[in-house]
């Protein structure tokens, strides 16, 4: 004959209704690893630039998330009056600021 005869096998043992703990240990292993590397970080560095946002005031130099560097003339609400050169000001959103340069940026870049 071509084909064997197929043998029905015993059923597999029932195992226990509840979870296995050594089984959920590599799902609760990843979280606390994507906790550690993504989610902490995330959440410090998201306070640091709320601070920073609040704390903006009138002669401070920063960069916006565009690349564009100035010097704030003015904080109304949500918005930002930048002076990027003489006689040149533009409204940005505090949104757009995307760091607080230390003071005297400006004024070296502008001597090179």
């Amino acid at each position: 004959m071509l084909i064997s005869e197929a043998y029905a096998q015993a059923a597999a043992p029932a195992q226990a209704a509840g979870v296995d703990f050594m089984s959920l240990l590599p799902l609760i292993g990843i979280f606390v690893v994507f906790y550690l590397l993504l989610i902490r970080p995330q959440a410090k560095r998201a306070k640091e630039q709320k601070l920073m946002i609040e704390a903006l005031q009138k002669g401070d130099e920063l960069a916006t998330a565009s690349g564009v560097l100035g010097r704030v003339v003015k904080v109304v609400g949500n918005y930002v009056i930048l002076q990027i050169a003489e006689n040149v000001q533009v409204i940005i959103q505090k949104t757009a600021i995307q760091t607080l340069l230390p003071k005297g940026t400006l004024n070296s870049i502008e001597k090179e």
